[in-house]
């Protein structure tokens, strides 16, 4: 269970889920039809030796995850194009917000000048660096990894790294909100806007509300097993009240469009139907729920 203040390294808590995505991106990776390419992925989950995901590695059909990879695919192009697609209206500022295992800034194509910024646990972001360094990995931006906590004063050391917030900003919260208490959620979203001059963009994922251990006890039953192994990953979300990040965006000048996960696999050409004919409609619905929200600001 959560306390004010935890923290984690790559095997444990909410870190343990960071590499369980790496997990999921490895597997899509090596699909027949891949919706991404992330060769670093399995560098992560190799090195950090964790059993349930280096047999997910392994033997991917005997996991019963291909489904879930596919899903990873959806999350990871979507924020992929949302770059690229900040690069493309001149944007060289990007911001990735608990980074994790997150290899943006080595596998994308960064414009010359981009600086990404990543934020995250130190732990975690030692072990990644480490891992980087032992493969020789060079970034094709100015990487600035930053430890500090999200629910501490980031924007600070993100300001005393070189952010110009008179300049635009690409956003990315990837996997994080429900990672968040209420407060933190919130206010997440008030220094996005704080810090981010008309032009700039973010991009997130909301699960909706009211998820919980009794829709991922269907997903094993129906989906083979929890493919983060022994972790209620629901233990590790707060439910409390937050305002929904798409309403709160467009109250505050930005433009905003929403999406779900089928919209977008239909959109990359990997339609998701072949989903098993007896699942439930209320885990259907949950699915359903999700959204993929990106948003400029106008003024």
């Amino acid at each position: 269970m959560r306390t004010d203040g935890d923290s984690w390294d790559i095997v444990t808590s909410v870190g343990l889920t960071a590499l369980g995505v790496a997990t999921f991106r490895a597997l899509e990776t090596i699909d027949p039809e891949p919706m991404i390419h992330d060769d670093y992925a399995a560098w992560f989950v190799e090195a950090a030796g964790e059993p349930h995901f280096l047999r997910m590695l392994e033997d991917p059909a005997s996991a019963g995850m291909a489904l879930f990879g596919r899903f990873m695919g959806v999350r990871t192009r979507f924020f992929d194009e949302f770059f690229a697609a900040a690069w493309q209206q001149g944007v060289r500022q990007a911001v990735i917000l608990a980074a994790g295992l997150d290899a943006r800034a080595y596998r994308l194509d960064w414009p010359a000048g981009t600086v990404v910024f990543e934020i995250d646990q130190p732990r975690v972001l030692e072990f990644k660096d480490r891992v980087l360094a032992d493969h020789g990995a060079v970034a094709t931006a100015d990487r600035r990894a930053l430890s500090v906590d999200l629910r501490d004063d980031w924007p600070a050391a993100l300001t005393a790294a070189g952010l110009d917030p008179g300049r635009p900003t690409a956003w990315s919260a990837e996997g994080l909100l429900p990672f968040l208490p209420g407060l933190a959620h919130d206010a997440l979203f008030e220094r996005i806007d704080a810090l981010s001059a008309p032009g700039s963009s973010v991009a997130t994922d909301d699960f909706g509300r009211g998820l919980n251990q009794h829709h991922f006890d269907m997903e094993e039953r129906f989906f083979g097993s929890n493919p983060f192994g022994n972790l209620n990953v629901v233990d590790l979300w707060y439910d409390d009240d937050r305002a929904d990040p798409g309403d709160w965006l467009a109250e505050h000048g930005w433009s905003v469009h929403r999406a779900t996960p089928f919209d977008l696999a239909a959109t990359y050409g990997r339609p998701i139907t072949d989903l098993p004919a007896d699942l439930p409609a209320e885990l259907l619905d949950r699915m359903q729920q999700a959204r993929y929200i990106s948003a400029e600001k106008r003024r």
